[in-house]
């Protein structure tokens, strides 16, 4: 029988997760991003008490749950106001795709390191002329004596001055039909050939976005996570985390935001001796949010449970319309707390207003609405392909 009420467990993970993150919270993330510092403090925090390996399987230091308790991690940081996007990528993406296609040597080198934050790994897949597609990649990877070299760009890749190494998505040739195909590297930020330059971004964050470049970037053989011939499920494997973790961070921010404004609407008076939120003007936008925001949070959380029943087709239905209503409430909330808030919402104390470009980035990243759009309608109402 299906439950939607979460386990005592988790509940109890959430409020653990809250005490920290509460610790820091906007504030800490404000001035880290404002004098060019990173999260490593909170980081390091989560790490220590085993929040950021909650996904890792125990006999390689992590916490043995799933995906649906790692992010309830990432909503509760988020709705503290210490989002910390790089748990999307490194515990979620990286840490996913190396545990399920890894071998063993792998699994044992890399995973406890993600798990306890001592080892920040990046994700690079996005490239200027292909965006999110893999299909038209065109960075590539050769076979070179016993090892690999690598040559190509991405960009809007995120955490690269904070990351020791990255899993690169590449494509190799198929020697039989001279096709590329997607194969996954991971490659030490410190290889020789391999530089960044930063992307100067409209919003304010400790996380920094890098157009990436790699120059004949050499990599042993066993720097290749998966089957070279595994095809496009071993990426999967970690993009189906990546949306259900990109939802979960958004309806953090919503929530974040909504407590904002619902709080302020109690205490702000200007017309007589009520305060605004006894107005229907007030009252019914905050209520629209909230119903919108439980309805995102129910939608990442069947992804989460799709994905760690092994229903990878399933949960990437789920993980799809999940990213997608959770970009569209954290916009949503970050707008109705704003006005709420009036001019006070647009003033840097209030710290609302540098949402309202953040939340935008869950519409767009790590896919657009309108491709989840082509999705759904695709596989879940069978409509023709329309791209």
């Amino acid at each position: 029988m299906t439950s939607f009420s979460e386990t005592d467990e988790r509940l109890a993970l959430r409020e653990s997760v809250k005490g920290i993150a509460g610790k820091y919270g906007h504030a800490y993330i404000e001035k880290q991003a404002k004098e060019g510092g990173k999260t490593t403090d909170l980081w390091l925090d989560m790490g220590r008490n085993g929040f950021l390996g909650v996904n890792i399987p125990e006999e390689y230091g992590g916490g043995g749950g799933g995906m649906a308790d790692l992010a309830a991690v990432l909503e509760e940081t988020s709705a503290a106001g210490a989002p910390l996007l790089m748990m999307v990528v490194s515990p979620a993406i990286c840490g996913s795709i190396i545990n399920r296609c890894g071998t063993e040597e792998q699994k044992k080198r890399w995973l406890p390191a993600i798990a306890d934050g001592s080892l920040l790994m990046a994700f690079g897949i996005t490239e200027a002329d292909a965006g999110s597609n893999a299909h038209n990649i065109t960075t590539t990877a050769t076979r070179d004596g016993d090892g690999w070299v690598l040559n190509g760009q991405k960009t809007f890749i995120s955490g690269v001055d904070e990351a020791q190494s990255i899993l690169i998505v590449s494509r190799t040739a198929d020697a039989r039909t001279g096709k590329l195909k997607p194969a996954l590297f991971v490659v030490p930020t410190d290889s020789e050939g391999f530089s960044k330059q930063v992307i100067p971004m409209g919003w304010s964050a400790p996380e920094k976005q890098f157009t990436l470049f790699l120059d004949s970037v050499r990599v042993p053989h066993d720097a290749l996570v998966g089957d070279e011939d595994g095809g496009i499920w071993q990426l999967f494997a970690g993009l189906n985390p990546e949306r259900i973790m990109g939802a979960a961070l958004s309806c953090g921010m919503a929530r974040y935001a909504l407590d904002k404004a619902v709080t302020y609407a109690k205490i702000r008076s200007v017309w007589k001796d009520q305060p605004i939120g006894a107005h229907q003007g007030i009252q019914h936008p905050l209520a629209k949010v909230k119903i919108e925001l439980e309805q995102a949070r129910l939608l990442w959380q069947k992804a989460a449970a799709l994905y760690d029943a092994g229903d990878d087709f399933g949960a990437g239905e789920y993980a799809n319309m999940a990213k997608y209503a959770g970009g569209e409430i954290a916009c949503n909330a970050a707008d109705v707390a704003v006005h709420t808030h009036g001019g006070n919402g647009l003033t840097v104390e209030y710290g609302l207003a540098n949402m309202l470009v953040a939340a935008r980035l869950g519409r767009i990243a790590p896919v657009s609405r309108e491709m989840i759009l082509n999705f759904i309608a695709m596989h879940s109402l069978g409509l023709p392909k329309s791209y």
